[in-house]
Order: C-alpha cells, then structure tokens, then sequence
C-alpha cells in the first residue's frame, strides 16, 4: 500500500475550553503531538498544523470549520486528519495512531 502524506490539522484557541479543565491548551496539543508523531513515525513526512479558530482564514473549509468550534459544534482542541475527525476535546494517541497507521505509515517502536 502506499503511503499517504498525513495533513494534520488541530483547531484550537488561546484560551482552555470550559469542559477541558486540566486539559492542557489547543498550542500545547499540537506541540506535544508533533513530537509524539515524529517519535513513533520517525523519517516518514506529515504536515501538522495549528489553527486558531478565533482567527481569519483565506481557507474558507478552515474558516468554515473554526467557526463551528466557535459555535460548541465540537469541543476544541479539534483533531483532524485528511479532512477526518479522529479527536476532539481531549486528544488521545492511540486514534491517531490508527489513523496514521490506515494512510500507511508504520511505526517503528
């Protein structure tokens, strides 16, 4: 099978969400999923990226989805992968994981 480039996104904000108390922020999830993916991934390419939802964007489906975390249509941080929903609120590894895995990427562990 061949390998997919993963296109992370998270959507995120400065502020912690009222039902993620104790979660850490939307910034420190994408920093600390960036690493974990480099980590168990290493030497296969994906692009991450940050979105702050209370931004303006030129890409109208960013723009389209940030304000949908605006309007508590999901919990924030909102993890996507290719477009997919695979997490939001508190984000955990193992659906990311298996997401990766499905696009082709093999873990080395």
């Amino acid at each position: 099978m061949e390998k997919q480039n993963a296109i992370i996104e998270i959507y995120g904000a400065e502020v912690i969400c009222a039902s993620c108390v104790g979660a850490p922020s939307s910034k420190d999830t994408y920093e600390w999923l960036e690493a974990a993916i480099s980590r168990k991934y290493p030497e296969q390419s994906f692009t991450i990226e940050y979105i702050d939802i209370d931004e303006d964007h030129e890409n109208e489906r960013q723009a389209e989805i940030s304000e949908q975390v605006r309007n508590d249509e999901y919990f924030y941080p909102l993890l996507l992968i290719n477009e997919e929903m695979i997490g939001e609120g508190h984000i955990q590894l193992k659906p990311v994981f298996s997401a990766l895995e499905k696009l082709g990427y093999e873990a080395t562990s």
